[in-house]
């Protein structure tokens, strides 16, 4: 097995520094591991950056027992790990993480205390990166810098009380919005109504202040939608990335936004926060002195790229032709006709027995749709920010490309997943397993509700060989064996981590090697070998089954892709494009979009064939070139402040990091400067006068 001719060429742009646009199922993850290898080389480690957790994981499973062979070690930083395990991890050869905790790494170290609390590489933490969707991390993300925040001393008692003044008042009589900018203004009538309702004479009152707190209520009101720009969990209002689908935990609104929210939603309000450390993406990945990235959609950004990061954009080819058919954008005059007919064209092919992804933009829309399918008893896999639904992510994207399956997704299937058609067999192989042994191991019951049915009737396991079930059986014994001599029942995530360390041992020991281990110890029952044999066994099945299923699904047309709402990027509209028509597949796209969306807000546009289609176009355009100019004065202000970052950060590690003659001589320095400074604010010139 090599690498594609095509392969080797993004190898060779990503090394030269420059970002390759590949299209969706070229392998990117692979290309990576050559321009990854080669800078890791010099000792100084290359960072894999992707956009979550999931993907990091996974390239760093997959793709790290291609470094560890060639002798390199890897690491992987991921949400919750203690500080020890991110500095194991950071010294590795090439490590593997998301943007996020990247940012908030650096940042966290420039306000350590001591140098034992330090986890990057100090004093050069950066060498070489390769920002996997890196039009996403550094344009989609670019409008949200990474801050961290400390505890600011604020009247939470305020929000509930501006929340409930919000809700009297009424938009177009006593307040405006501007959706261009998410701002708000009240009219005379709402400041009258609102210093009325507070017994204030004057909202904006240096001693008694309320304006900030009505305003923010107001955009909590207007502009902060439950489902769709946040999730409330466990009490608290969690912000829904909505370029990703994901829920961000670590993330809050800052500058009192958050604290409205949860007012709204009538949560316990938490304390309100300045911040103490913030960075941009474009700051933070100028601090590499070489940076490469990859991605499917970048060339429509290539001026952006060249101006931000002096890095062009490289066009790689595609192994093989690409033959999906993207059909025109169907719009509909009302959200109830756009509804049934996306519905209709869903039932449409699910009888023909095609898969079918249905992009929505936010969880309450997954949901409606998926409402709406039930009805109409058509099976389907919701896959959203919610955690009964996310948590089977990768269950849901293995099967979405088998025969009759439906899936409806927000934006989480947008980026970093690979549909295959018929079935991703070593995820079908380890269902299977799971559901042949958990019930021996738990009396718990998964965490997630059922959407007509878990896997329809269509949509089924597949029926393996007298083998695997001889072997299934043996393991099923085994559990119960191993229950019973525990004397206890596990938990669902428990039995589930025992059963996947199981499968893992197959990764690790080839068949011989396992039968011999299951033999050695056959009086103690061993569980770990017998479940890794029956999953081999299983796993040779299912890639019979899914490489004849995918042949059928390729004579029906491939996977059907639904947009139903255009997005502020053409971009971003590419990305679910291009989950349809991988490698060569046959695949077909279409957008459904109700005239007043996201990125028209305007009822006044005519509903005419072409001309609508042609005007949504200019619309994104348009929207694009705003949020250009968003991101340019971002940045341009984040410059200002990068200046005395670089500064500050660089006398703070000196001071955790250098020897102290170096430290004494910075201290002296300044000692004199204030000396001086006193000296030259306290003396009388006239009195002292140098005579010479």
């Amino acid at each position: 097995m090599r690498h594609f001719d095509v392969q080797i060429i993004g190898g060779a742009v990503l090394h030269d520094g420059s970002i390759a646009e590949m299209k969706t199922g070229e392998g990117k993850t692979l290309v990576s591991t050559l321009a990854a290898y080669l800078n890791a080389l010099t000792g100084e480690g290359v960072h894999v950056v992707t956009v979550n957790d999931y993907l990091a994981q996974r390239d760093a499973e997959w793709m790290g027992r291609v470094h560890r062979f060639l002798g390199l070690s890897v690491g992987l930083i991921q949400r919750g790990m203690k500080p020890e395990e991110r500095r194991y991890n950071y010294q590795r050869d090439i490590t593997y993480t998301n943007n996020s905790e990247l940012g908030f790494d650096y940042l966290r170290d420039n306000l350590a205390r001591n140098s034992g609390q330090l986890v990057m590489r100090w004093p050069k933490p950066f060498h070489f990166a390769i920002v996997d969707e890196v039009d996403s991390v550094l344009i989609d993300e670019g409008r949200n810098p990474l801050l961290i925040s400390g505890e600011a001393s604020e009247d939470a008692a305020r929000y509930p009380v501006a929340a409930k003044v919000a809700e009297l008042l009424i938009r177009g009589i006593h307040y405006n919005v501007e959706l261009k900018d998410n701002s708000v203004e009240l009219t005379e009538e709402g400041i009258a109504l609102a210093e009325c309702a507070l017994q204030t004479k004057d909202l904006w009152d240096e001693k008694d202040p309320w304006a900030r707190f009505v305003m923010n209520a107001l955009k909590a009101k207007e502009f902060y939608r439950r489902d769709v720009q946040y999730i409330v969990r466990n009490g608290k209002a969690l912000i829904i990335n909505e370029l990703t689908g994901r829920v961000e935990e670590k993330r809050r609104w800052s500058d009192g936004i958050h604290q409205a929210v949860e007012a709204k939603e009538g949560l316990k309000i938490q304390a309100d926060s300045v911040v103490v450390a913030q960075i941009t993406y474009q700051s933070l990945f100028k601090l590499y002195p070489k940076l490469s990235g990859m991605t499917g959609t970048a060339k429509t950004e290539e001026k952006e790229f060249l101006k931000m990061f002096q890095t062009p954009v490289i066009e790689v080819p595609t192994n093989l032709p690409n033959i999906r058919k993207d059909l025109p954008i169907q719009a509909f005059a009302t959200a109830r006709g756009k509804w049934e007919y996306v519905r209709q064209e869903v039932e449409y092919m699910f009888r023909q027995g095609r898969p079918v992804l249905v992009g929505t933009t936010s969880v309450e829309n997954s949901e409606h749709l998926s409402d709406l399918l039930k009805d109409w008893k058509i099976p389907h896999n919701v896959l959203n920010a919610r955690p009964k639904y996310a948590a089977r992510e990768a269950e849901i994207v293995g099967q979405a490309g088998r025969k009759f399956a439906v899936t409806i997704s927000t934006n989480m299937a947008g980026r970093g997943t690979d549909i295959i058609l018929g079935g991703n067999p070593k995820m079908l192989a380890r269902e299977i397993i799971e559901d042949s042994l958990l019930s021996f191991l738990t009396q718990e019951l998964p965490d997630f509700e059922a959407d007509g049915e878990r896997i329809s009737e269509k949509v089924s396991k597949i029926k393996v060989g007298p083998s695997s079930l001889a072997l299934l059986a043996k393991a099923a014994l085994m559990a119960k064996y191993v229950r019973k001599s525990e004397g206890k029942y596990w938990t669902y995530k428990e039995a589930k981590t025992i059963v996947l360390e199981s499968v893992e041992m197959s990764q690790s020991l080839d068949q011989k090697e396992l039968e011999k281990l299951a033999n050695e110890e056959a009086e103690t029952y061993p569980l770990g070998p017998t479940v890794a044999l029956a999953y081999i066994s299983v796993l040779k099945d299912c890639e019979v089954h899914c490489f004849n299923e995918g042949c059928e699904v390729k004579r029906l047309g491939g996977l059907h892709v639904i947009g139903t709402s255009l997005h502020e990027s053409r971009r971003i509209d590419n990305q679910l494009r291009g989950r349809a028509g991988r490698q060569g597949d046959p695949g077909s796209t279409r957008f459904m979009v109700r005239l007043i969306s996201r990125i028209t807000n305007d009822e006044t546009i005519p509903i005419e064939g072409d001309a609508i289609v042609k005007q949504l176009l200019s619309l994104q355009v348009n929207a694009e070139k705003y949020f250009f100019s968003v991101r340019k004065s971002l940045v341009e202000f984040d410059e200002v402040l990068e200046v005395q970052r670089k500064h500050v950060y660089n006398l703070r590690q000196l001071m955790l990091m250098g020897d102290s003659e170096s430290c004494s001589q910075h201290i002296f320095l300044y000692m004199q400067a204030v000396v001086d400074e006193i000296v030259i604010g306290n003396a009388n010139p006239v009195k002292y006068v140098d005579l010479g």
